[in-house]
């Protein structure tokens, strides 16, 4: 069975090593490669074919299977295969609630803890964004907008909290891929980080809370017209 994009090897490094055992590592670059779509929705998933592109054995491939299932991104048929899940909008949807309840708290809670230093930190990954945005290297900006929720869950001291939504969204992620930028604009998301920023630093939590839900509700604006273009990644 061949795949529809190439892998590359996993880098030979021992400081890498000592970081993330293998298992992880074939964990996270498959994850990437459903996440950002370069392997696509309702595709088939050969073990032998992502070890061999891997440079591991097919053990580590066959755990990051069974974990990936486990996030809901693959399906494992028994006799038939592992293939990439289709995008599921009540999924969707429902990720998109429980993240919104998350990150209202969390800003609302930056909004009165928030220290200058963190300010400046939200605004100086703005900036990356914007010139990110000009050089069209979507896979990049949507790596600063990670940076930028996880900053400002930093600057609430919310790091816990933070780390169960990115266990949450991966079918959000999916769907924010796809997308960049037809659905929704670079610049719509930068100038909505800035309210954010602004209400922050203001010590606005009201404020704050309003930015962070109309942002985060961007998603369910294009949602239809994602599952309207794409009908065959889509289900619900």
């Amino acid at each position: 069975m061949s795949l529809d994009f190439e892998l590359a090897p996993l880098a030979d490094d021992s400081q890498r090593a000592r970081q993330a055992t293998i298992g992880s590592r074939v964990y996270d670059t498959v994850r990437a490669a459903i996440v950002q779509l370069r392997f696509r929705p309702g595709n088939p998933l050969s073990e032998a074919e992502i070890a061999r592109q891997l440079g591991v054995s097919r053990q580590p491939v066959r755990e990051a299977f069974i974990k990936l299932a486990e996030s809901g991104l693959v399906e494992i048929r028994p006799q038939r295969g592992t293939f990439v899940r289709l995008i599921s909008r009540r999924e969707v949807a429902n990720a998109r609630f429980i993240r919104e309840a998350i990150e209202v708290a969390i800003v609302k809670k930056a909004a009165t803890d928030a220290a200058a230093s963190d300010v400046t930190t939200l605004e100086s990954l703005i900036r990356e964004q914007r010139a990110v945005a000009v050089s069209g290297d979507n896979v990049a900006f949507l790596r600063l907008d990670e940076k930028f929720h996880q900053a400002v869950a930093c600057s609430a001291d919310c790091e816990d909290a933070w780390r169960v939504l990115e266990g949450l969204k991966a079918q959000m992620d999916r769907v924010r891929y796809l997308s960049l930028p037809e659905a929704t604009p670079l610049e719509t998301i930068i100038e909505q980080h800035e309210r954010i920023v602004r209400a922050i630093a203001a010590g606005k939590p009201d404020e704050a809370e309003l930015a962070m839900r109309q942002h985060l509700s961007e998603i369910l604006l294009s949602l239809p017209k994602l599952a309207a273009g794409h009908p065959a990644y889509f289900v619900d």
